[in-house]
């Protein structure tokens, strides 16, 4: 479609826009690919359900298993504008941009080599998921890089074991924690990270 001669008032309005602008509006819809926003200041869509869309990893740095853990249909919303989809003629938005990221703030206060009680997640054939406070969950390796055994697979841990786990690498760009098993076992008293 051409956007610019079918819906020249819309056209118009994405154009205005920059990105790192903070737009508000009305969660309008919840569709299986993302999150329409019937945003304040802009015109209807005539395809969609509102001119702003999120994508599902756009709704929050946390995990969830539906998008409506975290907004609902009808839910007042704040985004920031990554960029103006000309092929939909949409607002992509993100509403995660506008709240801290607690990756950052555990790389801040977690050192490289400091153990922490965890809770596991999974276990999976590539290693155990653990939740090591403040949404993060890291993985202990079930082999390191070089191929040598990091942790037993056989190891008998379920989902929902404490178990005591070592930061082996802190790295935000990639949105990954690796921890590894600590030499001698379980923490006596050790307190969960927050």
């Amino acid at each position: 479609m051409d956007w610019q001669t079918e819906s020249p008032e819309l056209w118009a309005f994405l154009e205005s826009l920059n990105c790192g602008d903070i737009l508000s509006g009305t969660v309008a819809a919840i569709e299986r690919f993302g999150v329409f926003v019937a945003l304040d200041d802009g015109p209807a869509h005539p395809l969609f359900p509102g001119v702003g869309f999120i994508s599902f990893p756009e709704l929050s740095w946390r995990y969830f298993a539906d998008p409506t853990d975290v907004v609902q249909v009808g839910q007042r919303v704040s985004c920031e504008l990554l960029q103006f989809d000309t092929y939909n003629a949409e607002a992509r938005l993100s509403l995660k941009a506008l709240e801290p990221d607690p990756l950052r703030a555990f790389a801040d206060r977690t050192a490289v080599g400091q153990e922490l009680l965890g809770t596991v997640e999974k276990v999976v054939p590539i290693g155990i998921f653990v939740h090591v406070g403040d949404g993060i969950v890291g993985l202990v390796p079930f082999r390191e890089p070089h191929g040598r055994p990091a942790a037993s697979p056989v190891e008998n841990v379920d989902a929902g074991d404490e178990i005591a786990v070592v930061v082996t690498e802190i790295d935000p760009p990639r949105r990954r924690v690796l921890l590894s098993r600590p030499r001698r076992g379980r923490l006596e008293g050790e307190a969960p990270a927050t």
